[in-house]
């Protein structure tokens, strides 16, 4: 059967008049370049036409809508950075950071003790290195760990404490910075920073370090009776770790 196709009507704004009268009904079309620039212009005056009575009033100047959406990102950054204006804001803005902007380090044998972490890339002074990842464990769990990693033959147990309460064990569960040795000379230090109510260690650089430089940290190990000897070879060295 052969129907006859109804003819294309036009509005009065000289768009297609839809014969379903549903336009995902009818597919797509292609509009005429002469429509669509006259569609744009009838809109662009549409929205640029001023009141109709502006006595007494001031019209500021509209400014386009890129400009301004653009404008209005800018402020909403400078809302955002202005919000993290404490420090514990600033570690939350570091280690945001540190993690979309990870230094390039590599661990490999060490002239200080073992295995030490070396950086692949400069780091300058006061930037995060690297953060200490392990399982946040009690006093009371670090002490039976300590324990049971002596009788299966572990030399080294890679414990950093948080406070009073909080160690992090990196023994059998952490990253690359559990290699890092001691140094009583170090190009890094350890700070506890808190991010979402959630304390961290990270290392950051305490001066300047230059490619294939072993990155180093004082331990601060608590005075003990039994000592345990310093390798780091330093001009100032102090002999012991505790």
């Amino acid at each position: 059967t052969s129907l006859s196709t109804p003819k294309k009507k036009k509005r009065d704004d000289g768009m297609r008049e839809h014969v379903t009268g549903c336009a995902r009904s009818e597919g797509y079309y292609k509009i005429d370049k002469k429509d669509k620039l006259k569609y744009l212009n009838n809109s662009r005056a549409f929205a640029e036409e001023p009141p109709a009575d502006t006595q007494g009033m001031s019209i500021p100047a509209q400014p386009h809508a890129s400009t301004r959406a653009g404008s209005e990102r800018r402020s909403e950054q400078r809302r955002l950075l202005s919000s993290f204006t404490g420090s514990c804001d600033s570690d939350l803005l570091k280690f945001n950071q540190l993690k979309f902007r990870k230094k390039k380090l590599k661990f490999c044998k060490s002239h200080i003790h073992d295995w030490g972490l070396f950086a692949m890339e400069p780091i300058a002074a006061d930037e995060m290195v690297i953060e200490y990842v392990g399982q946040n464990i009690r006093q009371v769990i670090a002490d039976m760990r300590e324990k049971r990693y002596e009788d299966e033959g572990i030399g080294s147990s890679y414990m950093f404490r948080v406070d009073h309460d909080t160690i992090i064990d990196a023994t059998k569960c952490g990253n690359f910075a559990r290699f890092i040795n001691h140094s009583c000379n170090p190009n890094c230090y350890a700070k506890v920073i808190t991010v979402e109510s959630q304390k961290k260690i990270v290392i950051y650089s305490k001066q300047h370090i230059n490619v294939n430089e072993e990155i180093t940290y004082d331990y601060k190990f608590p005075i003990e009776d039994v000592k345990i000897p310093c390798l780091c070879g330093s001009e100032n060295c102090r002999g012991t770790l505790n």
